[in-house]
């Protein structure tokens, strides 16, 4: 049991800094200044966000906590750079792109198994 929360609390880990890494990139991408921490805290937050209310929503309501945890990370993201909406839309679209680029490469990173 143990082993298993281990490889849980890795995986959560190695997600959030790919996660802070493509939300660092991407607002550096439309200028903002703030550095690595800020984007790290942002995935952070993302995360806990999605999750909550992905738990609340669910089961039959899942698109639903889809859009409702994306506004809700859009906010904390305008809250966390403090910038306006344009540049929050225009961070979610290039993370959005960045990451179904990573998703697809890595997991083939290893090749067939």
């Amino acid at each position: 049991m143990i082993d298993y929360i281990l490889v849980i609390f890795i995986l959560f880990l190695f997600s959030l800094i790919i996660s802070g890494i493509i939300i660092y990139v991407a607002a550096k991408m439309v200028g903002e200044e703030e550095g690595f921490s800020t984007a790290l805290l942002a995935a952070f937050i993302g995360s806990i966000i999605y999750t909550l209310v992905y738990y609340l929503l669910t089961p039959n309501l899942g698109w639903l906590a889809s859009i409702i945890g994306g506004i809700a990370w859009l906010l904390s993201l305008r809250g966390l750079y403090d910038i306006g909406w344009l540049k929050v839309l225009g961070i979610a679209i290039i993370v959005w792109f960045i990451s179904a680029i990573i998703s697809f490469i890595l997991p083939t990173v290893v090749g067939p198994l």
